[in-house]
């Protein structure tokens, strides 16, 4: 990007705007139409004799040629302001970045200054758009969202839910025309990518209350196999990754970039089990988050119930706390999903998994993990409970559960939080029992997006507005 801004060449004359808006208007939209098309002498042609002994036909050329070769063609444009009187301002939307275009006209209507830098939005705008856009939600709220989410891609949403004094508010946005709109989508489905191990987590304190399973016994009772070098791997270590399994199998094919755990079946996994299972750590010495150590905690669930670690999950979380619209595949949504983004924004297909369910494969919507969120905050609820206890220091500031990572928060109250990310969702969420304030963020914003790392801090920048007072 800096090679751009090298070759620009500024001659902004120190003269009033004699022209009138409709005159910056059509010129602004013939330079779009000129600039896009490659009519660079035309450009050049409207340009003023000062200009045009400023900047020659080449060196305009060259210029213009550099300018597309970087940031693409002119998508749209947004006049901003007249600055100083002398230049109009436009925020203006290329293929590959967002810019300043600036021009001033002499009383001829002709081109006698153009300056491009990078757009910056002002604060006083800023805020202002907070306040236009998402007037319906507290101002608090309205700011919080906006700074994290407004440089998300187009066709983004957000939909988050804030627990509070007994009372669930939802606030929902959608990114559209390079606008952040308020929108009521608490009901809509996303993919929770590795909250799911939290559920997992759960079905498995289930059992343990239910007196089906202890956390110390080990899951190779439920195979008809020996584990290669007779490795042993309880439960509990599964669940808070401590077995010292690695991230993920080496069998797993992550060719299917777009699907990557489709195929990843009880015959891989099975395989990998007897034949190349090695473990990175010490089991229960260290912590190491691992997608396969929550996956074959699922299915192995399943196994000691003689069932699929799904149907468990709709048995013992789904219905018990009446979770209504969370599903264990993307199949027959319809129009209750909202469609999952890549890095560039583009519409990309739905996760599936298999053997792995328990790693990252549920859907759900704001509404039902608020349901469970509020669920954390009922002593009676034992199996929540269970997976709230401490299991392994991690560090000085983040111990885990089952499931759960616990953190320090500012007023050294436990956080319990869980994030996701699918390469078409991001999604985190946060709990604290203490005060009884929960925040759930849902969303379509890719893990490979850079800009999904707005995700957590909002969850957090939330949870400590709502624990002020």
């Amino acid at each position: 990007m800096k090679k751009i801004f090298a070759l620009l060449f500024a001659i902004l004359m120190a003269n009033q705007i004699f022209a009138q808006t409709e005159n910056y208007k059509a010129t602004v939209d013939q330079f779009q139409t000129k600039y896009n098309s490659g009519k660079y002498d035309e450009i050049f042609n409207s340009f003023s004799t000062e200009m045009k002994q400023a900047l020659p036909l080449e060196s305009t050329k060259e210029f213009l040629t550099s300018l597309k070769s970087q940031v693409g063609k002119i998508e749209n444009k947004e006049f901003v302001k007249y600055e100083k009187e002398t230049y109009a301002s436009y925020k203006t939307k290329f293929e590959k970045a967002i810019l300043s275009v600036n021009i001033s006209l002499n009383e001829n209507s002709q081109i006698n200054g153009l300056f491009v830098k990078p757009f910056e939005e002002s604060a006083t705008s800023e805020a202002k758009n907070t306040i236009n856009a998402l007037s319906k939600y507290p101002k608090e709220i309205a700011q919080i969202i906006y700074s994290k989410s407004k440089d998300f891609p187009n066709n983004t949403q957000l939909s988050i839910a804030v627990i509070k004094n007994g009372k669930t508010n939802y606030y929902g946005i959608i990114k559209e025309n390079d606008s952040i709109k308020s929108i009521e989508n608490q009901s809509k489905v996303f993919e929770i990518g590795s909250i799911t191990k939290v559920f997992t987590s759960t079905v498995l304190a289930s059992l343990v209350e239910d007196k089906k399973i202890k956390l110390a016994d080990h899951v190779n009772n439920y195979y008809l196999f020996t584990f290669k070098d007779n490795i042993n791997i309880s439960f509990e270590s599964l669940a808070n990754h401590t077995s010292g399994l690695p991230r993920l199998p080496e069998n797993l094919d992550l060719s299917n970039e777009s699907n990557p755990y489709k195929n990843y079946s009880k015959k891989e996994l099975e395989d990998y089990l007897k034949n190349t299972l090695k473990l990175d750590n010490k089991p229960s010495k260290s912590y190491a988050y691992s997608n396969l150590g929550a996956g074959l905690l699922g299915y192995t669930l399943g196994l000691s119930q003689k069932t699929s670690f799904q149907e468990l999950l709709k048995k013992r979380i789904f219905d018990k706390y009446k979770m209504t619209n969370s599903f264990t595949n993307s199949q027959n949504l319809e129009e209750k999903l909202v469609k999952g983004l890549n890095t560039n924004g583009e519409t990309i297909a739905n996760w599936d998994f298999d053997v792995l369910f328990g790693g990252g494969g549920i859907l759900s919507t704001t509404e039902d993990l608020a349901k469970f969120a509020t669920a954390q905050f009922n002593p009676k609820n034992k199996e929540l409970a269970l997976t709230r206890i401490l299991t392994f220091d991690i560090s000085e500031k983040m111990k885990i559960g089952l499931g759960w990572h616990i953190l320090k928060s500012e007023n050294v109250r436990n956080l319990f939080w869980h994030n996701g990310g699918t390469a078409g969702y991001s999604s985190s969420m946060t709990v604290n029992t203490d005060n009884k304030t929960a925040v759930i963020i849902l969303s379509n914003v890719s893990a490979f997006n850079p800009k999904m790392e707005n995700i957590d801090p909002l969850c957090f920048e939330l949870i400590r507005e709502m624990d002020k007072n």
